[in-house]
C-alpha cells in the first residue's frame, strides 16, 4: 500500500508542476517563465536527451528555449525510439528522475537547515479507502505547506546557500512537469516507477538502523509535494487577484 501511495504522490507532483507552469505562463510571457526556470529546464532536457540515446531515438532540433513566443524547451517531433511502448515511457521518465536526483543533491548540500526543520513531517503513506478519510489527508496537506513556510522563514537568509536552494528547488520541482510531447509517456512512467520501487523495496527492505529505499526517498518526495502545493496555492491566489484587478478596471468582462 505504501508504494501505491508513492505512485499517487508522484501523480500529484507531476500534474501540480504542470498546473503551476501553466498558471505562470498565463500571468507573464512564457518565454520569461522558461528563462527563469532555466536550471531546471537544463536538467530535464539532459534527461530527455539521455532517454533518446538509450532508446535509440533521434536527437535533433533540441534547444533549451525556442525562438518563438512560447519559449518552451524544444524536443524533436519524430524521435523514433527503437524500443516500442517502453521507449516513450523511458524518454519521459529520465527527465523526472534527473530532476528528482538534482533535488536530493541540492537538498543535501544547501537545504539541510530547512529539511531539518521539517523533520517529522511526511505525506501519508497510506491512501484513504473511504471518503471520510480524504478530508484529513487534505488537511494534512495544508498543514504540510504551513510547516514548509515556517521552516523556510526560520532559515538563515543571510546565507547565499539558502537563496540558491530555494531558487533551484522551485526550478527543479516545476520542471518535473512533462516536456512537450511526453505527457502520455510521463503517465506510464509514473506507474512504472511505482512498480519498480515496489520490487526494489522487496529486494532491499529496511533493517534495524538502516532505512530502506522508501524511507530514504520519502523526505524528498514530501518536500517536493510541499513546495509544489505551496506554489500552486500562491499561483492561484495571484491569478485570482490579477483577474479581479482587470475586472475592476474594466479590462476584462466577468463571465
Amino acid at each position: 500500500m505504501e508504494y501505491a501511495a508513492m505512485t499517487f504522490w508522484l501523480v500529484v507532483i507531476v500534474f501540480t508542476a504542470l498546473g503551476v507552469h501553466r498558471l505562470w505562463s498565463g500571468l507573464v510571457q512564457p518565454r520569461v517563465v522558461n528563462s527563469i526556470l532555466l536550471p531546471g529546464t537544463l536538467i530535464a532536457q539532459l534527461g530527455h536527451i539521455l532517454g533518446l540515446l538509450v532508446t535509440g531515438g533521434t536527437v535533433n532540433n533540441t534547444t533549451l528555449i525556442k525562438d518563438d513566443d512560447s519559449g518552451e524547451p524544444q524536443t524533436g517531433k519524430d524521435v523514433k525510439p527503437r524500443i516500442p511502448v517502453v521507449g516513450p515511457i523511458l524518454i519521459a521518465m529520465l527527465p523526472m528522475l534527473a530532476c528528482g536526483a538534482a533535488i536530493y543533491v541540492v537538498s543535501q548540500y544547501m537545504g539541510r537547515d530547512i529539511l531539518a526543520r521539517m523533520e517529522g513531517e511526511a505525506v501519508p503513506r497510506q491512501l484513504p479507502t473511504m471518503l471520510a478519510a480524504v478530508w484529513p489527508m487534505l488537511r494534512e496537506s495544508i498543514t504540510l505547506v504551513e510547516r514548509l513556510v515556517e521552516a523556510t522563514r526560520a532559515s538563515r537568509f543571510d546565507d547565499w546557500r539558502t537563496w540558491a536552494f530555494v531558487y533551484l528547488v522551485i526550478c527543479l520541482t516545476i520542471r518535473m512537469a512533462p516536456l512537450p510531447g511526453t505527457l502520455r509517456g510521463a503517465i506510464g512512467a509514473i506507474f512504472v516507477l511505482g512498480l519498480a520501487a515496489a520490487l526494489m523495496g522487496m529486494a532491499w527492505p529496511s533493517t534495524d538502523g538502516a532505512p530502506g529505499l522508501l524511507d530514504r526517498a520519502w523526505p524528498v518526495l514530501t518536500f517536493s509535494v510541499a513546495v509544489l502545493l505551496f506554489l500552486l496555492l500562491l499561483s492561484l491566489a495571484v491569478r485570482g487577484a490579477f483577474g479581479l484587478v482587470k475586472i475592476l478596471f474594466g479590462q476584462e468582462k466577468p463571465t
